[in-house]
This record gives structure tokens, C-alpha cells and sequence, in this order.
């Protein structure tokens, strides 16, 4: 059974950064796709990057594109994703997710192409 641990996150000035982490246990194998969500309040959940480990391709949301970076460890089932000139509109509840396997990428920002969620960490951006 496949379990994510989130960790990082907090509280950040806008135009500052911040680094998330996801580690992941119980893989089966080196084929995987992990992803970051994040849910603002009264607003729906919205994928924001993904990685794939059988390539390395990345995808992101515009609203995130150029200022954060998604990145894995295969070899420790970690996912990181490195905020940089943050906004006061990326304050958010952000969740790691995963999925075993090759995934199409082109379904990356869908909810349903993941198995397993983390618990969601707070990040808060202060004008």
C-alpha cells in the first residue's frame, strides 16, 4: 500500500519562496507519476505540476509556470516542488499525489488519474 508524506510548506512573504516535499512508500516499481494539487478556499482543486519518472517530463498549470519546479528522486520515491516568487493567490492547501505506472500525461491535472493522496500542508503567502 502506497502512502505519500508531505512536509515543508508554511508561511512565505509574496515575491519569497518555499519548498514542499512528498515522500512516497510502498512502490513496487521505478514507474511513477507524482503530482502536486492545491485546494484555496471555496475553490476547487487544481493540479498545478507533475512529474513522470520513466522520462522526467514536467507539466504545470500557467498560473505556476516559470516560477515553480517540480523535481523527483527515484531512487528515494521523493517528490519535490520548489515555489519560488510567490504570490498572495498560491496561499492554498497543497497535496502530493501518486500513481503507479506510466502515466498519459496529457491527463496529468485530473484527479482521478491518481491513487493516492497526501494529507495536505498549509502554504500561506503574505503580501
Amino acid at each position: 500500500q502506497v502512502q505519500l508524506v508531505e512536509s515543508g510548506g508554511g508561511l512565505a512573504q509574496a515575491g519569497g519562496s518555499l519548498r514542499l516535499s512528498c515522500t512516497a512508500s510502498g512502490f513496487t516499481s521505478d514507474y511513477y507519476a507524482m503530482g502536486w494539487f492545491r485546494q484555496a478556499p471555496g475553490k476547487e482543486r487544481e493540479g498545478i505540476a507533475c512529474i513522470s519518472s520513466s522520462n522526467g517530463a514536467t507539466r504545470y498549470a500557467e498560473s505556476v509556470k516559470g516560477r515553480f519546479t517540480i523535481s523527483t528522486d527515484i531512487a528515494k520515491k521523493t517528490a519535490a516542488l520548489l515555489m519560488d516568487s510567490l504570490k498572495p493567490e498560491d496561499t492554498a492547501v497543497y497535496y502530493c499525489a501518486a500513481g503507479e505506472g506510466v502515466m498519459d500525461m496529457e491527463l496529468w491535472a485530473d484527479p482521478g488519474e491518481y491513487d493516492v493522496w497526501g494529507q495536505g500542508i498549509q502554504v500561506t503567502v503574505s503580501p
